[in-house]
């Protein structure tokens, strides 16, 4: 029987970069440090263009006919890819589709719950699917439901806006909410409360390392004269054993 494993974790774009001399190529077509295009030239040539001009020959097209490098610093490189990447997961997050589940009857405390729990979600920019089902009788009063909906999304409003008004599909209300833009949207409520708890969670770590760096220190003052005690209770000992012996 087979073991079951994790899958590793998928490699950094920077793991593939061939810089300097771990360029195979011959031939490659350069980008000078501030864009301009300098042609094609050999790779001992171009790996001394960049030392004369005090930056890495960093392959960025390795597919191409001779391969594309840049002339730039590798770590320069580095930071600007993770931040591209990061950029790019961030977008991502509005592809991500969080689902909320309403009722007609919901106490106001659950459906507090539920509308901090969706703007949250917003606020993170990720799109929320908000459901209501009936139950029961409850399909005769179809209009409570509407309510409820049309109450959530009001509240949501500086937060988000519905792709569609809701529709009843089966015994259900679904309504889609997308986020805002940045610059229109309020700040998550829930943000500065997170920040005092985060902020009170770290003075509190600082004061128990202060407590416990000054025991230590009070403990190592301590621990030469218990020592002490203990060679003079020895060399007593020492002594009553000698004179005994005469």
């Amino acid at each position: 029987m087979s073991r079951p494993y994790s899958p590793r974790p998928a490699p950094s774009p920077a793991s593939f970069i061939r810089v300097n001399g771990k360029i195979r190529a011959r031939e490659v077509r350069i980008i000078g440090v501030n864009g301009e295009q300098l042609g094609v030239l050999s790779l001992g040539d171009a790996i001394n263009l960049a030392r004369t001009n005090g930056v890495d020959l960093v392959e960025i097209a390795p597919n191409a006919t001779p391969p594309v490098c840049r002339l730039v610093d590798f770590g320069k490189y580095r930071y600007e890819l993770a931040k591209r990447d990061k950029d790019a997961k961030k977008h991502q997050h509005a592809n991500k589709v969080k689902e909320i589940q309403l009722s007609a009857n919901i106490d106001p405390h659950d459906f507090g719950v539920k509308l901090n729990h969706a703007i949250d979600f917003l606020c993170e920019d990720m799109k929320v699917k908000v459901t209501l089902r009936f139950r029961g009788r409850e399909m005769a009063h179809k209009e409570v439901g509407f309510q409820q909906i049309q109450k959530f999304t009001v509240a949501v409003t500086p937060y988000g806006h519905p792709d569609a008004p809701p529709k009843l599909i089966g015994k259900g209300l679904n309504v889609m909410l997308s986020p805002l833009p940045r610059n229109k949207r309020a700040k998550n409520p829930r943000q500065a409360e997170r920040d005092i708890e985060l902020a009170q969670e770290r003075a509190e770590e600082e004061r128990n390392q202060k407590n416990n760096s000054g025991a230590d220190a009070k403990q190592k003052r301590q621990k030469p004269e218990a020592v002490t005690e203990n060679d003079s209770d020895d060399s007593a000992s020492s002594g009553d054993e000698a004179s005994a012996q005469e």
